[in-house]
């Protein structure tokens, strides 16, 4: 059997991760003195006070080795693979600590096939990798062709965002002062992405309205070059009504029921309030990767 193992940034709510078999690794977030994971956490609840945290932002850690470890020693004395999938190396040492974890199990597990791809992403963005991966294996196909299906998604996803505001993200140190002012001047709603696995500016749109209507037509022309196979609406802090009709934008041009999810908390808490969407395609979005995916895999 092959096992597809993701972090809980992937923000796969529980009963999808269920559906389709995919282990959950949770990361951990930190606020009012308590540590808390992120798999059992309130998300709604928590993102209901989000806004009043912006003096006091919480704080975030990644997946312990003794937990990585227990994960991969329990698919090794099972005799199963583990294909793994985790949000970019550019934002957390998450997946540089399940290379460490997956190496000390194979070394007394020489039959253990493990490989984990970095993602260059997190949100959905990273979860369409998982996804692909556990339907590859679903059908039976071979651990090299799960492999291969949690790689090419990498090249065919997009994730755009509009925060509310650049607080956070200037409070969290992801833009300068300078950047923050400029936005609260001059009305500038940035529309941020994930490039080659960093956090990057996709365009500059006066208005925060129409930075939304620029993230439909930006789906509506990926659509039409590259084919659409899977789409959702992210937020993160409450869900407003502004939310629904932005959900009702994207319904229109993809022609289908879009799902409203919440980010996890560990990157919302770095973001700020924001609404946005990420998309699969059925071929490469050409500037979404400057190399290639298999560059993005460690074979254990």
């Amino acid at each position: 059997m092959i096992r597809i193992i993701t972090d809980s940034v992937a923000s796969i709510p529980a009963e999808v991760a269920a559906e389709h078999d995919i282990t959950v690794v949770p990361l951990f977030l930190h606020f009012d003195g308590v540590e808390h994971v992120e798999t059992e956490m309130d998300i709604p609840a928590f993102y209901e006070t989000l806004e009043e945290r912006i003096d006091d932002i919480p704080t975030s850690s990644q997946p312990s080795a003794h937990l990585l470890e227990g994960l991969f020693e329990d698919a090794a004395q099972a005799g199963d693979d583990v294909v793994g999938v985790f949000l970019s190396s550019s934002l957390s040492g998450t997946f540089e600590g399940a290379v460490r974890a997956a190496r000390m199990v194979k070394s007394h597990h020489i039959d253990f096939e493990c490989a984990l791809l970095d993602s260059v992403s997190a949100g959905y963005d990273e979860a369409f990798c998982a996804l692909d991966a556990a339907d590859a294996r679903d059908v039976g196909s071979s651990f090299a062709d799960v492999l291969a299906a949690a790689e090419v998604a990498v090249t065919r996803s997009r994730i755009l965002f509009v925060p509310d505001s650049l607080a956070f993200l200037k409070a969290g140190g992801r833009i300068g002062a300078a950047s923050a002012l400029l936005g609260q001047v001059v009305r500038i709603s940035p529309i941020l992405t994930v490039k080659d696995g960093r956090a990057d500016t996709f365009a500059k749109v006066r208005t925060h309205r129409r930075a939304l209507a620029a993230m439909v037509e930006q789906l509506r022309d990926d659509m039409q070059r590259y084919g659409l196979k899977r789409v959702v609406v992210h937020y993160i802090g409450k869900r407003s009504k502004a939310i629904e009709q932005f959900r009702e934008a994207v319904e229109a041009v993809a022609g289908r029921a879009v799902e409203v999810l919440p980010v996890s908390p560990v990157l919302g808490a770095h973001v700020g309030p924001a609404v946005g969407i990420a998309y699969e395609c059925f071929d490469m979005i050409r500037d979404k990767l400057t190399g290639s995916a298999s560059e993005l895999v460690v074979a254990v």
